[in-house]
């Protein structure tokens, strides 16, 4: 047993909390860092929540199997019971902790480079707040002196089946017949559950570019090669869209037909009108063209105001 101090943790680690969650280099992601950062969590969520089991999921990284691991003895050792939903996207992994009101784990380095991995964590009620990253970084915890870590086994396979048929239960019955549809794969951890979901909604989907080495992808910063691609992939299969998504799958990659792939903020635009949104939270630095919605809008309706 030994004392370890987070904020001393992060300084000699240098695996600290980024945008979302904690992530670092994956040679100083070892198993005494996972593990102590994964107990402080559960610490501070047992001051708000009661439960005897935590979720875990992880991407298609090389390593998040080992920082899974990790993470799983420590969830042993504080008494609790491992869910292990296996590799699947962030968002079914958040949607089946909400569901069973219990805290859950995801091991992810999403988007960034290959060199590196994260861990990202969620409450029973979403995702954890600042104020939550803040107390982990505070604690001082007891970690146990772990043995190599077990392989994991035993995969829940609910979590993946929930996430699929939400989407295929929102949508009108064969919303998607008669379109053809590309799927980038790569390494995505959705890719799998994105055919599976477009297909039941009655499209035709053709694989592409399926890799079995870690390819990051950035849905934000789009590189030239992958614009190339997409302008190729349509060219060459006469698609109506294109479907990607990044590593851990909570950050779609749309084209239109002509393989032009679409910024986040006209994606959440086309959805939001899809599903009438009334009102919308958007941070301070959204994207041009909402802003030019809003001013639109507002134009239009001061327009309306002087007609009446």
């Amino acid at each position: 047993m030994k004392k370890i101090y987070i904020k001393e943790l992060m300084k000699s680690s240098g695996v600290s909390f980024g945008i979302s969650g904690t992530r670092g280099l994956v040679e100083h992601m070892t198993n005494d860092v996972c593990a102590a950062y994964a107990a402080a969590f559960i610490l501070i969520m047992l001051r708000s929540f009661q439960f005897n089991r935590i979720a875990l999921d992880m991407d298609l990284r090389p390593n998040s199997p080992g920082i899974a691991e990790a993470c799983a003895q420590a969830i042993q050792a504080a008494g609790m019971q491992v869910d292990f939903c296996g590799a699947l996207p962030t968002p079914a992994l958040a949607l089946h902790a909400q569901s069973e009101q219990i805290p859950a784990i995801m091991v992810t380095g999403s988007h960034i480079p290959f060199d590196r991995n994260g861990i990202k964590f969620y409450r029973p009620d979403g995702e954890i707040s600042k104020a939550d990253e803040l107390a982990i970084q505070a604690m001082e915890i007891e970690l146990h002196e772990l043995d190599t870590p077990a392989p994991l086994a035993n995969i829940n396979t609910l979590a993946v089946t929930a996430y699929e048929q939400r989407y295929i239960q929102f949508f009108p019955d064969g919303m998607l017949s008669g379109k053809r549809l590309g799927l980038s794969e790569h390494s995505s951890v959705a890719r799998d559950s994105f055919k599976r979901i477009l297909e039941a909604l009655g499209a035709q989907v053709v694989s592409l570019g399926r890799a079995e080495i870690f390819v990051p992808i950035n849905t934000e910063a789009v590189s030239t090669e992958d614009v190339a691609r997409g302008h190729a992939w349509s060219a060459e299969y006469n698609f109506d869209a294109i479907i990607s998504t990044d590593g851990d799958g909570d950050r779609p990659l749309i084209s239109e037909e002509q393989g032009n792939w679409l910024r986040g903020d006209i994606v959440g635009l086309v959805c939001a009108r899809y599903l009438g949104i009334q009102a919308l939270v958007l941070p301070v630095s959204c994207n041009t063209a909402i802003e030019k919605v809003i001013i639109l809008k507002l134009l239009c309706a001061q327009k309306s105001v002087r007609l009446m």
